[in-house]
């Protein structure tokens, strides 16, 4: 009889350790962030223009993925989309891959396979 219990006990202690311990195995954004120290400079900032709309900017992948770290937000009309450092805008689509947006297409340069494959899986 007490080694029924003894088992049981055992079974029970056993069962809750593992559920416990189980963490969910993919964490994409959201952790909270760890401040930073900001250092303050005496250079200013550098003078943007209007001339920065035509100027292109090199190496954007028109599509890219999700990595660890990658934050993307929700519009207002329920699609997903990420900005990425330089401004640039990237809509989610079917296949979970994020695509450029097309109105910074004359601001990039980018190959014509590159083109090729964006033009194929975009949205619209």
């Amino acid at each position: 009889m007490k080694r029924m219990q003894l088992l049981s006990a055992l079974l029970i202690i056993t069962i809750t350790a593992t559920m416990i311990s189980c963490k969910p195995s993919k964490v994409w954004a959201t952790k909270e962030k760890e401040k930073k120290e900001r250092r303050v400079s005496n250079i200013p900032a550098p003078q943007t223009s209007r001339s920065y709309k035509q100027t292109a900017i090199r190496s954007v992948s028109l599509i890219i993925s999700p990595t660890p770290g990658f934050v993307m937000n929700r519009y207002a009309d329920g699609r997903y989309y990420h900005r990425n450092q330089q401004g640039l805008l990237y809509w989610k689509g079917y296949d979970n891959r994020f695509f450029l947006d097309k109105s910074y297409l004359k601001r990039v340069s980018y190959s014509q396979w590159e083109y090729d494959q964006w033009k194929r899986y975009n949205r619209g």
